[in-house]
Formats: C-alpha cells, structure tokens, sequence
C-alpha cells in the first residue's frame, strides 16, 4: 500500500471520515479480498500510523457487486473491533464467506466493484403504530434494525431504499430476511433501529493496490 498524508484530527468521538480515508478502506478491503481469494493475507498494518477516525470502533458493512449484481455482503451492525480490522474481516467474510454465494475465485476480483459503508451507531426508534413507524422512516437516509418479537432480526442498508422504495414493502421484505412472513413488522413487540452510512466505492474500474 502506498502511505497516505491524513488530515490531523484530536482523538475524540468518531466523526465524519475524509475521502482520503474512505479511498484508503476501499484499498484496504481490495488487498484484503485479492489475498484471501489466494489464502494469504493482506500486508500488516500498523494501527499507530492511522488516524483517530480509522481506529474508532465502528458498525461497517463490505458490498460486493459484478456487473451490478450483488456478489456478496457481509458486515456488523454494531461496533465490536476498529474501523480498519472491522474492514479488513468483512471485506474477507463478504468474498468467502457470503452463504448466498460460492466463494470468490481469483480470476474474479479484477471485475469486483466494492463499497465501504460505514455505520452511525444505531438508535431505538419510538413509534406508537404501524402507520406512525411508516410515517417516522426516512427513504434513502435511514438504515433500519428490524427486531421481530421471536427474537430474530434483520437490517437493511440504506442503500436498499433505491431498490425498495415503498415503506410497506421495504419493511415486509425486512422481516421475510429476519426469517418472518412479510407482514410480521406490525406485531406488537417489534422494535427498530435505525442508523445512517457514509459509503464510500471504488470507480467503475477497479484501481490498483
């Protein structure tokens, strides 16, 4: 990898990253992916020579697309690790360990296209009905933790909003991906989260690392 010149920062609560950092998670999580497919493991990094932002645990997830299909997605919701290894590990789960897809074949990562999105810590939302969880929803801004009263639970990325824009049916293909029949997000004692991302993906052509 090549060394980047961060914008200084102080150390305090994550804040918004700059699109140097957003393009270095994309390299990150390419390195990544192109290794593992070959089962290696990307050049070390050494967290001291990253800024704040890059070392704050953080909620991310790594998309991965092939002449626009969904090739693979995984992530965590929530923050367990650094922003820079929580990359690293979905980047690797998303190209190995997707259980929608076979696992990425080496010839394949040339023509892989990846988004980085990085998650704002999820926050309950109150509502008092159905129709008021409807009204309180922000297509295109608000990611969404559907929490279902069994027990199971699913998320939506923003980004699923350009794909799914009814409220109705994007919360009804929510809770069939939380294991749920479609209309199961109206059950008393159903919860949501929501979050929001800032996404950062590489250009139409995969550049170098």
């Amino acid at each position: 990898m090549t060394d980047d010149h961060w914008p200084t920062d102080d150390g305090t609560a994550p804040r918004a990253l700059s699109e140097a950092e957003g393009q270095w998670l994309l390299r990150r999580a390419r390195a990544t992916i192109e290794a593992a497919v070959r089962g290696g493991s990307a050049e070390s990094v050494d967290p001291s020579s990253l800024p704040s932002a890059l070392r704050e645990p953080r909620g991310v997830f790594v998309t991965l697309t092939q002449s626009g299909c969904l090739r693979g997605c995984i992530g965590h919701i929530f923050a367990r690790e650094p922003l820079w290894q929580a990359v690293a590990d979905a980047a690797r789960a998303a190209a190995l360990r997707d259980p929608r897809f076979p696992p990425v074949r080496p010839e394949e990562t040339a023509v892989l296209h990846i988004e980085v999105s990085v998650l704002t810590q999820p926050q309950p939302l109150a509502f008092a009905s159905p129709e008021d969880l409807l009204a309180r929803l922000r297509p295109g801004r608000d990611g969404v933790v559907l929490h279902l009263p069994h027990g199971r639970m699913a998320t939506f990325l923003p980004q699923v909003w350009t794909q799914i824009p009814n409220k109705e049916d994007f919360l009804a293909h929510l809770a069939a991906k939380a294991g749920g029949a479609p209309s199961d997000w109206r059950l008393p004692g159903t919860r949501i989260e929501t979050y929001e991302v800032q996404a950062f993906e590489e250009a139409a052509q995969p550049p170098g690392v």
